[in-house]
């Protein structure tokens, strides 16, 4: 199996991310991945340079290194290495520093640090409300909201909405629907008047029934009648209320927000 090397100065989130990316276009290509964040000496880059060139001596299909390094020396360190040596800093400064006419400040950390501050509290600001505003929780600052997830249990608002105010910053709540709320065709009373501010979130039911099992297994919460009475209670009141919904069984938490985004035309208060 061909190893994958995900080697930063910093924490490793952007070559991870670009790096998987790249790699969902070769699902017939099996690797194993190693992270290494944190590399920001040329000392630390030949310990880099020795591990990846044993992992080539091991197997015979040459490693594959994704790295975003701002510190030239380190990066050429890296290139001795036997493996695809991929920099994503690398591909794209020089030609952005010719275009702009300036060098780049060659600065490591900026993509996920606290150089800017202001940016950095109101991802902490929006964490902090989405925790406080979870699963109907008495708090209920939905006036400060800029999205209300409304859904039955476990169809993915409290990660969304987590996802949301790490990632963008956004003030996210969520509204779980009850046995007695399903009972009746209108939203209830106290989302009435934040309806603008209401998105609604579903799942197939055979999905939702594996989730709750192994939450609590063999209970009525996990029961195929209960399900499928739920869901359609849900998608029922969605629709009379004329409320936005998004299927999410076949998406992730990054596409469930950025979805959710474009269709509520929320503005993001932080810039990836």
């Amino acid at each position: 199996m061909r190893t994958v090397f995900f080697v930063s100065d910093q924490t490793g989130v952007t070559a991870e991310t670009m790096g998987h990316s790249l790699l969902t276009q070769f699902q017939g290509a099996p690797y194993r991945s190693v992270s290494l964040p944190f590399i920001a000496t040329v000392a630390q880059a030949d310990e880099v340079v020795a591990r990846i060139d044993a992992a080539a001596s091991e197997s015979a299909l040459r490693p594959i290194v994704f790295a975003t390094l701002v510190d030239d020396q380190v990066r050429e360190r890296l290139r001795r290495a036997n493996a695809l040596f991929l920099d994503f800093f690398d591909a794209f400064l020089g030609p952005m520093e010719a275009e702009l006419g300036m060098p780049s400040a060659h600065a490591s950390g900026r993509a996920h640090g606290m150089a800017d501050l202001e940016t950095y509290s109101a991802r902490i600001n929006a964490t902090n409300f989405a925790l406080a505003n979870d699963d109907g929780s008495g708090n209920r600052d939905y006036a400060a909201a800029d999205v209300v997830l409304v859904g039955v249990s476990r169809s993915g608002k409290t990660p969304t909405c987590l996802y949301l105010a790490l990632q963008y910053g956004v003030l996210a709540a969520n509204y779980p629907l009850t046995d007695d709320e399903l009972e009746h065709p209108d939203l209830p009373a106290v989302l009435l008047p934040w309806r603008q501010k209401l998105f609604g979130l579903t799942i197939n039911p055979e999905r939702l029934q594996q989730i709750r099992q192994e939450r609590r297994p063999n209970s009525r919460y996990a029961s195929s009648q209960q399900v499928h009475y739920e869901l359609r209670a849900a998608q029922a009141m969605f629709a009379r209320a004329g409320l936005p919904s998004l299927d999410t069984t076949e998406c992730s938490i990054e596409e469930i927000a950025s979805r959710i985004l474009n269709r509520q035309r929320i503005e993001r208060r932080v810039r990836l």
